[in-house]
């Protein structure tokens, strides 16, 4: 089993920063993709951004350039850096992992960004 922990999700104003982290632990082998979707109300999970083992980076257009990805693999933790938040930004923040051709998938954690 893998689990996935996030932390970080709060509340801001719009124009202010969060960082949110995710660590993964259980019977990993090896990671072969890590990353950030986010599902707000009423709408579809989608894609924030995502890592891969060898740091290949693809965000949603919606976030670049105010969103940044990064991972350690020693900790086998990925970061999410979000500044200038917009309400829109405002959802439950998931972290993803891919690993020999499982997806997992933690808990959540929220994101309210206000105006």
């Amino acid at each position: 089993q893998v689990q996935l922990v996030e932390s970080g999700g709060g509340l801001v104003q719009a124009g202010g920063s969060l960082r949110l982290s995710c660590t993964a632990s259980g019977s990993i082998f090896s990671i072969n993709r890590m990353g950030w979707y986010r599902q707000s109300l009423g709408k579809e999970r989608e894609l924030v951004a995502t890592i891969t083992n060898t740091a290949r980076i693809n965000y949603a257009d919606s976030v670049k350039g105010r969103f940044t990805i990064s991972g350690d693999n020693a900790k086998n933790t990925v970061y999410l850096q979000m500044n200038t938040l917009k309400p829109e930004d405002t959802a439950v923040y998931y972290c993803n992992l891919d690993s020999r051709g499982s997806t997992y998938w933690g808990k959540g954690t929220l994101v309210t960004v206000s105006s």
